[in-house]
């Protein structure tokens, strides 16, 4: 699919809910039966996560027991389970079919980032204000301490004391389990190898780091990444582009002339979509050129997450405004666009 197929200017479908600004949205991989589904993080004094389908945004749940900003959510790839974290101190994990806790994992400090690993296990990394990261395995707890639903910080193994220097406020699993990145507010984004519980790779950054994520897109031999997901970075002016396995090569660096607070990438029609972080408008750019192909305005706020669907047919915005917004990035009839408009 070539850019120019995908550059109309439909209606965004706007998912209305939080009273907050929407700080993270996560998509799911796509389901046996081809449906997926996004949930949002929302700060003070909303508190309240949210699951929606992600074709149409429809709601379909709030996860209710935070009591503090939660700044990320993620679902996990079978999409069985949610995870977010909370400036109450804690991380929290839930049943999507249901909504209920799975259990809550007590930190000492405000809990920024949470992730899960490739594929689907008992494993959580969480990381925040204090500056440690910890892996979680669920699996090996007691069905005690299960019964009390929290789990100490202290049961969780931390990798790297003393090394992170600035809140964690980001981190996402490679596809190689023993490769996780953090982004933190030391400017620096960390590639950690949990074997050997060291960095083996580090990138300097100038700015605030805005977001680190991963592709949701399946890509194919010749689109960017060469077929396997690209970590996307924003930070201060500057957006990297890493690839490979571990996502430790380095593909290109972009620098913008405003200050990026979320960037996604299609590694399929070679082109991506950046938040700043003192407009409102989604800008779209070719990959190849840099060069600016659309604009979408809508929001009333910064855009603070930003992410495609796993299927790339939409791309969603997150904005201090308290909204979600849907894209649509194909043709013809999709989720609730029915017919394609000018």
């Amino acid at each position: 699919m070539v850019v120019s197929e995908v550059s109309k200017h439909y209606v965004p479908l706007t998912c209305h809910g939080h009273s907050r600004p929407v700080t993270h949205l996560n998509f799911s991989d796509l389901t046996q039966d081809g449906q997926y589904y996004l949930i949002s993080a929302c700060k003070v004094t909303d508190n309240n996560p949210m699951l929606r389908d992600g074709i149409t945004g429809d709601w379909i749940g709030t996860f209710i027991k935070h009591k503090g900003a939660v700044y990320q959510a993620r679902i996990s790839a079978d999409a069985e389970t949610a995870a977010t974290a909370s400036a109450d101190f804690t991380a929290i994990i839930w049943d999507t079919h249901t909504g209920a806790e799975i259990c809550t994992l007590q930190h000492n400090h405000i809990v920024r980032a949470i992730a899960f690993p490739p594929g689907n296990g008992s494993l959580i990394a969480t990381g925040g204000m204090e500056k440690k990261l910890r892996i979680f395995d669920l699996s090996k707890y007691s069905s005690s301490d299960l019964d009390t639903s929290v789990v100490s910080a202290d049961k969780g193994f931390e990798i790297g004391p003393n090394v992170h220097k600035g809140t964690i406020k980001s981190i996402v699993w490679t596809l190689d389990p023993n490769i996780l990145v953090t982004a933190a507010d030391d400017k620096m984004i960390r590639w950690w190898d949990l074997s050997t519980r060291t960095v083996v790779q580090d990138q300097p950054v100038e700015g605030e780091i805005g977001s680190c994520e991963f592709t949701n897109v399946k890509g194919k031999e010749d689109d960017i990444g060469g077929g396997l997901p690209v970590l996307t970075i924003a930070a201060g002016k500057t957006i990297y582009f890493y690839g490979g396995a571990n996502a430790r090569t380095l593909l290109k660096t972009v620098v913008m002339p405003y200050e990026v607070a979320s960037v996604a990438l299609h590694p399929g029609q070679r082109k991506y979509v950046t938040g700043g972080v003192k407009d409102t408008w989604a800008k779209v750019y070719e990959y190849d050129t840099g060069k600016e192909i659309d604009v979408h305005k809508g929001h009333h706020g910064p855009i603070w997450s930003i992410s495609f669907s796993p299927d790339g047919m939409l791309y969603a915005t997150g904005s201090e405004d308290g909204t979600i917004k849907l894209w649509k990035n194909c043709t013809g009839p999709y989720g609730l666009w029915r017919a394609d408009k000018e």
